[in-house]
């Protein structure tokens, strides 16, 4: 999600993109303070809906969107409220070293958790509507269910820890940033390369193909008489599915590419105007899950509609 330097180091070859504030920082508050407070208010509504459903909670399609949502919740309320006072104090605001890794720790490595979960949803998606007979016993639900979504976790979750809090070189600090921590492991090239190609490109190619390969088989499926209460459903969790995607291919995948692009060797001082764009609309996209949960979940939708109304 952050990725900000002012060089190219030669040795390493990491690459972190230099911008000037083409977007002011009053623009970015208020912007992002009027999606925040709704977002935060559907979160709320969409985790209730499926913890205190007894039938949407035992749906194994929305446990990744679950665990997706929480983790953007858990964002929601740290991290962008941090930005708000950062952005208010224009850019003033002194903080101590572990708060800044902290912050780096949330902003970077929990975004790239919800995108990889995400990404095996997309896969998954599959399993659950073409392949739901391998998923028929305890035993299959475990290894084709359960044990990715916690893999994926576990293995997220110490990467980034070990990286943002034991690093093996020196984390660097600046308080004239936003993200006050530069987390060291970018200046490690081959590292780098991996974090950008496995936690940020791959995903989102998955996701992409996923979803787009989901939405042909569901369309063109021919489905029997017996059969159309079942695929009403399977489209149901297709269009749950893409309207997330369409987030992903939005708003993280073209800030995701163009880090793998200077990675590759762009200058850095290439299309930083459209690149602080990309960061800015990038920080948009998990504030919008929410809304996609609500717009993209029938039920959920009405009950809105009968609370609104």
């Amino acid at each position: 999600m952050w990725n900000v330097s002012d060089y190219v180091d030669d040795d390493t070859h990491a690459v972190v993109v230099v911008y000037d504030e083409i977007i002011s920082l009053t623009v970015k508050f208020w912007v992002y303070l009027l999606v925040l407070i709704p977002s935060i208010i559907c979160s709320l509504i969409c985790l209730g809906h499926v913890i205190f459903n007894r039938v949407v909670r035992i749906t194994l399609h929305n446990h990744v969107i679950a665990v997706v949502l929480l983790i953007g919740l858990f964002n929601t309320v740290t991290i962008y409220p941090w930005m708000l006072f950062f952005f208010r104090h224009q850019g003033v605001w002194y903080r101590s070293a572990i708060f800044c890794m902290i912050w780096a720790f949330i902003d970077w490595g929990l975004y790239f958790t919800q995108t990889m979960l995400f990404a095996w949803a997309t896969i998954e998606r599959h399993i659950l509507i073409f392949h739901s007979n391998w998923l028929a016993t305890k035993q299959n639900r475990f290894l084709l269910h359960y044990l990715p979504l916690l893999l994926l976790l576990i293995y997220c979750l110490t990467f980034y820890i070990i990286v943002s809090f034991f690093p093996f070189c020196q984390n660097q600090f600046d308080d004239t940033y936003m993200i006050c921590a530069a987390l060291c492991f970018t200046d490690t090239y081959g590292l780098y390369m991996w974090d950008a190609v496995v936690h940020q490109v791959l995903p989102n190619v998955i996701i992409v193909v996923c979803s787009m390969g989901l939405l042909i088989r569901v369309v063109y499926r021919k489905y029997p008489m017996r059969r159309l209460l079942y695929a009403r459903k399977y489209r149901k969790m297709t269009i749950q599915l893409l309207s997330f995607s369409l987030l992903y291919l939005l708003f993280d995948f073209p800030l995701s590419l163009m880090n793998l692009m200077y990675l590759c060797g762009l200058a850095p001082d290439v299309s930083t105007t459209f690149y602080e764009y990309l960061l800015f609309f990038n920080y948009l996209m998990i504030p919008m899950l929410p809304f996609a949960c609500i717009i993209s979940t029938p039920g959920l939708k009405l009950k809105v509609k009968t609370f609104i109304s």
